[in-house]
């Protein structure tokens, strides 16, 4: 059986995560090592995506400024979306054709970004039903719904056949700041938390724990935990450790075939429109509000 490499980072800026799954994608492409996931939450930041239009961005530099909220473009697909305290943000970077790609199968497949993303979504949901949260898919929606409001969001990028950026799952979030946007580009989008459905959302340890042992499931990986200093990162100086789920055996890395590069069925945004092969753009500057892009 393979092995899911789990990370418990803390509280950790936007940027320097960037700059790890960049580093972590590479070496994974290169076979050097097995796959990853980091678990952390980020401070205050809204991200942009590669459909991002200057519209879905309702605050000005001011307004950013005076919430602390920072923004950076990245190359993932869909448009805006908000990370904060009280989400739990994901970070897979595993090599798709070593995955099987649909719940409950063991089959070897070509990289199939479509079929990664229903299985992050089996993951979280699976992993909220253990505390009593009935939650969902949406048909030509990705991500995890709860009656008509967003539970988590998705976004993904798929290159030379690895997976880079992921999910976001609210438990404590201040949904507040999704006021600031257009949430996934999709007007009147409502967003909820575990919080919210719950009254009082589970710890985010536990939150994490089973978030890592249902990814594993559904990847048909055991869970290794690992530490920032293994995988060869430097702790940024805001990052917060938390404990990471428990541990198992550990298996190497497998030769495994490259694919293409795209970004895909993101953030609420249709299948249809993000499941293909999609060019980078290059940067794109908000008008409303300033950008800083991830180092």
């Amino acid at each position: 059986m393979r092995t899911l490499r789990v990370v418990s980072a803390g509280t950790v800026a936007y940027g320097p995560a960037l700059d790890w799954q960049r580093d972590l994608h590479a070496r994974r492409v290169a076979r050097r090592i097995s796959d990853v996931v980091l678990l952390l939450e980020h401070p205050h930041v809204y991200t942009l995506g590669r459909r991002f239009s200057p519209q879905h961005l309702l605050l000005g530099e001011e307004a950013l400024a005076s919430r602390g909220i920072e923004v950076h473009e990245c190359d993932r697909g869909g448009s805006i979306t908000y990370h904060g305290p009280g989400q739990l943000v994901g970070y897979p970077i595993v090599a798709l054709d070593e995955a099987p790609l649909a719940p409950g199968t063991g089959a070897r497949r070509s990289p199939d970004a479509i079929a990664y993303l229903r299985c992050l979504e089996e993951a979280l949901i699976r992993a909220v039903h253990g505390f009593g949260v009935g939650a969902e898919r949406r048909e030509h929606l990705t991500g995890v719904w709860v009656g008509e409001e967003k539970l988590a969001s998705i976004g993904v990028n798929v290159s030379r056949g690895v997976t880079k950026h992921g999910f976001a799952l609210n438990v404590t979030t201040d949904l507040s700041y999704f006021a600031g946007m257009v949430p996934c580009g999709i007007p009147s989008v409502g967003v909820t938390s575990l919080a919210r459905i719950l009254g009082e959302a589970p710890p985010m340890e536990a939150v994490e724990q089973a978030v890592a042992v249902h990814l594993a499931s559904v990847l048909g990986a055991r869970v290794r935990t690992a530490t920032l200093q293994e995988l060869g990162l430097a702790p940024p100086p805001e990052e917060v450790p938390r404990q990471a789920p428990a541990e198992g055996p550990a298996e190497g890395p497998e030769d495994g075939r490259e694919g293409g590069s795209a970004a895909v069925g993101l953030l609420g945004v249709t299948i249809q429109d993000e499941a293909r092969i999609l060019p980078f753009p290059g940067l794109r500057r908000a008008r409303n509000g300033p950008v800083t892009a991830g180092k």
